[in-house]
């Protein structure tokens, strides 16, 4: 199959939809098909494919949101036709990508990666969430299909007259992130003695990541235990805000890799009490890496953590039950849990996602009927 990916977000912006469409197109690509990716000019990625005009979102400008390109699309793709077309976000870029394959009669489907409605709120914008909700949903019943990550969106957005939802799950590199990468040496760095705690956040350090709820999450175990750190990685635009009113938190700036891997596997504890993920990378990467992790019971955590066997989940967006649990965890013998963890992570690999996804797109492209999901979702 020949595959354009319409995205505003690819690496090496470091984010879950970018590392989620590098894994996409890679994948693909193994398995013997020819991809390109329509992205902003500004991202610095050595990949095939046409680069488009973006502006920055105010006061995020890491976020870009590409120029509609509609007859430039259009024009491209009726000189080198795609199979089928994947729109992974719904900016002017998503949006006039869907018109152009729908006037050439080209699939398209859509990824829904993204709360944006969820979004606009913590950037005190809330009068906009229902238009902005009206908008994802005009966008999205344009295209043939739109994929989701987790069962628990699937439902909301069927519920507010999304059409056409598929369900597609996310994997994890077990090989990359890893408990074997735990370093004492960058422990040492910390100032954690052999018995010590590391709580761990991972994430862009934004408004909408619920940074209050991290931080008073780390003060509350650090009360009970003076052997702990907090350890905060990613950039953000509050993250000089944070490290100006925090100083006794690590902070390290964005990490990739190898460095991120050591990080997850070199802590303890995951702290992620975000409430707006459609899904959570960091959540499988960081129980891959063997940490237990504290999450609200939803996305992610929902498909793939039972609380107190391989981590922990709080009911959805209750504070008080998130700290209290954290703190419990904190408190506890964590090596079993921290086990299990990884041997849950173990059976999400990209390879059974990417082999879904294969037969999704090539549903798409023999124009088969789409499959309204099941009230469970098929086991990897």
């Amino acid at each position: 199959m020949n595959v354009t990916f319409v995205t505003d977000t690819y690496t090496p912006q470091a984010n879950g939809v970018a590392t989620t469409l590098e894994r996409l197109v890679n994948g693909l690509r193994e398995r013997g098909h020819h991809v390109e990716v329509v992205r902003p000019a500004v991202l610095a990625c050595d990949e095939e494919g046409l680069e488009v005009p973006s502006v920055g979102l105010p006061g995020y400008r890491e976020v870009r949101f590409g120029f509609p390109m509609r007859l430039v699309l259009q024009s491209r793709w009726s000189r080198q036709r795609p199979d089928v077309v994947y729109v992974a976000t719904e900016t002017p870029l998503g949006a006039s990508a869907i018109s152009a394959a729908r006037a050439l009669d080209i699939p398209a489907a859509s990824g829904f990666h993204t709360n944006f409605q969820q979004y606009v709120a913590h950037y005190r914008l809330p009068l906009l969430e229902k238009a902005a909700l009206s908008y994802l949903r005009r966008v999205h019943n344009r295209s043939t299909c739109t994929f989701v990550p987790s069962r628990d969106v699937i439902d909301q957005l069927d519920a507010r007259g999304f059409e056409n939802l598929q369900l597609l799950p996310k994997g994890v590199d077990t090989k990359l992130f890893h408990p074997k990468k735990r370093s004492l040496a960058l422990r040492r760095t910390w100032g954690i003695g052999p018995g010590g705690l590391v709580g761990l956040h991972v994430g862009r350090v934004a408004a909408e990541k619920n940074l209050p709820l991290v931080v008073e999450t780390f003060s509350e175990i650090r009360k009970r235990i003076p052997d702990f750190k907090g350890v905060f990685v990613g950039d953000g635009p509050k993250l000089e805000e944070l490290k100006r009113d925090h100083p006794e938190f690590i902070y390290t700036g964005v990490l990739r890799g190898e460095a991120l891997a050591e990080h997850y596997a070199s802590a303890d504890l995951f702290i992620f009490p975000s409430i707006t993920e459609t899904f959570g990378n960091v959540t499988l990467e960081a129980m891959a890496s063997g940490l237990a992790v504290v999450a609200y019971d939803y996305a992610a955590a929902r498909q793939h953590i039972v609380s107190g066997i391989n981590g922990f989940t709080a009911p959805f967006d209750d504070r008080q039950a998130y700290l209290d649990l954290a703190v419990r965890a904190a408190s506890g013998d964590l090596a079993p849990l921290r086990e299990e963890a990884r041997a849950s992570a173990r059976k999400v690999r990209w390879k059974k996602v990417l082999k879904r996804f294969e037969k999704q797109l090539r549903n798409l492209v023999e124009r088969l009927p789409v499959e309204r999901e099941s009230v469970s979702p098929p086991p990897l």
